[in-house]
């Protein structure tokens, strides 16, 4: 996963995105050596010393006050879920031993195995806060195209993303899909930056995919509860579904649900892929 300084690392990738037109410093000036702002000057304009930005920076510097972190916020024009990941590197990187280790993995309850089965033929799964496949209906695991070739325990929608070799057709849009799911995991990751499966997840990426590691490195802050994606599934052809990413209570889990317009070539395509998965099912129970 690389150097342990997320707090600096954070800090030097929002610098490098910024220009330096956006604090008002005109162009010229001589050579710069950085692609956005330089150092110091992000240290003028939050008001705090250059020696303790760089401090700050290089992981020799881990406790931040909150002002400090909100006019580094301010300087760098960070939005919402990149301003409270600023926060939870800091408060990691100031008690580094005191965050909680993962709980037990968590059973799916009864009643969200249900509901999978319930809604019908949408697509729907189960993620863990890793994003290891929990539970799943048979549509939504006919959705990721071999992925239950894998052992039970290695079915994750971001190792197959990178890893499973279906992943790169069966999404049209590839790489934005993959760049927004790791921008997902670097908000989950700085909410839980003890977690030992999101630990080693990221470290088994970072090693056996260099995408992922190059768009890791990004430092790219942003949560992700809904959109559109597009498929070229090998069974049933193109799909544009929409999908909700849904909490559910009092469990690190979510259910992922897609649909499709009713009526649409789409929602056609969907129930063919219904038709596939129970198909697929019982030659496996017969």
């Amino acid at each position: 996963m690389g150097s342990k300084n997320e707090l600096g690392n954070f800090l030097k990738a929002c610098r490098d995105r910024r220009k330096p037109e956006e604090l008002g410093i005109p162009a010229g000036g001589g050579v710069r050596r950085t692609p956005g702002l330089r150092r110091e000057e992000v240290a003028a304009a939050a008001g705090i010393s250059m020696d303790y930005y760089t401090r700050l920076e290089q992981g020799r510097e881990r406790h931040p006050s909150d002002s400090v972190l909100e006019a580094l916020a301010r300087v760098l024009r960070l939005a919402h879920a990149e301003r409270q990941h600023l926060h939870n590197l800091a408060r990691h990187a100031a008690h580094p031993h005191r965050g909680k280790a993962a709980p037990e993995p968590e059973p799916v309850r009864p009643t969200v195995v249900r509901l999978l089965d319930q809604l019908g033929e949408s697509p729907a799964y189960v993620l863990n806060r890793a994003n290891r496949l929990v539970a799943s209906n048979p549509s939504g695991l006919a959705l990721l195209v071999g992925i239950e070739q894998w052992e039970p325990e290695r079915r994750n929608s971001l190792r197959y993303l990178f890893l499973h070799p279906s992943a790169r057709t069966l999404f049209v849009r590839w790489r934005n899909v993959a760049q927004e799911s790791v921008a997902h995991l670097r908000s989950t990751f700085g909410d839980n930056p003890c977690d030992p499966e999101l630990t080693a997840l990221v470290e088994e990426l970072s090693g056996k995919s260099e995408e992922f590691d190059a768009m890791w490195r990004r430092n790219l802050v942003q949560p992700k509860s809904g959109g559109v994606k597009s498929f070229n599934h090998p069974a049933v052809g193109r799909m544009d579904l929409a999908y909700e990413a849904l909490d559910v209570s009092g469990a690190p889990q979510r259910i992922v649900v897609y649909q499709a317009p009713p009526g649409s070539p789409d929602e056609d395509a969907m129930r063919l892929l219904a038709h596939v998965a129970r198909e697929q099912r019982t030659e496996v129970t017969s």
